[in-house]
């Protein structure tokens, strides 16, 4: 008789940790310019990515590695985006992630915001896709290039935290094509923003 009362109360406990984990997924979620260095965890999940491609083979990255390696290049996207609203004007968490092109463009462009007493204030919503555009393969290559729609608060403030440009309040979607590479011959595992398309 009481079985049924048994299985409504772990329905309800599961329903309420559900939600528990919901609101703290969305609470620890947020990062800020001000919330200091963290040590994210999208150098594991991009390590352990294989995409199954045989050398001579460049059709073999399957539905199941390119779903693998969204799930890394979603958190290398927040991770890049998120480095530049550090106040220190240093690449430091993304640096693996980038190819020495894109490193010393984003260093020039983090350079010249410090030159103007600039820092950036931003505010990661979430990815609300990456889809894959295109992937082919040049010799030992691998580039694929992802379509990444996502939502951000950003914001320029000058050192006296006046607001120069954007708005802390409102929540922007923006739209980018990134290009990453990786050589398969290569005993490093880790995908590099090669290129960014406008």
């Amino acid at each position: 008789m009481n079985y049924s009362f048994e299985y409504i109360d772990i329905i309800l406990l599961a329903m309420i940790a559900g939600f528990i984990f919901l609101r703290l997924r969305g609470i620890l979620g947020r990062r800020t310019g001000f919330e200091g260095k963290s040590t994210p965890q999208f150098q594991e999940v991009l390590k352990n990515i294989d995409p199954k491609i045989n050398t001579s083979n460049k059709q073999n990255f399957d539905q199941e590695a390119q779903e693998e390696f969204l799930k890394g290049a979603k958190i290398a996207y927040e991770t890049i985006i998120t480095d530049f609203s550090d106040d220190d004007n240093l690449l430091t968490k993304s640096k693996p992630l980038l190819s020495k092109k894109i490193h010393d463009q984003f260093n020039e462009a983090l350079k010249q915001r410090g030159d103007k007493g600039h820092f950036a204030d931003i505010t990661f919503i979430g990815v609300n896709s990456a889809d894959i555009k295109e992937h082919k393969k040049i010799n030992s290559i691998l580039q694929v290039t992802v379509n990444f729609v996502a939502e951000v608060i950003t914001c320029i403030r000058d050192k006296d935290k006046k607001i120069v440009s954007g708005d802390p309040e409102k929540i922007k979607k923006i739209y980018d094509t990134w290009v990453f590479s990786r050589d398969m011959r290569s005993n490093n595992p880790n995908w590099q923003l090669v290129d960014i398309l406008t």
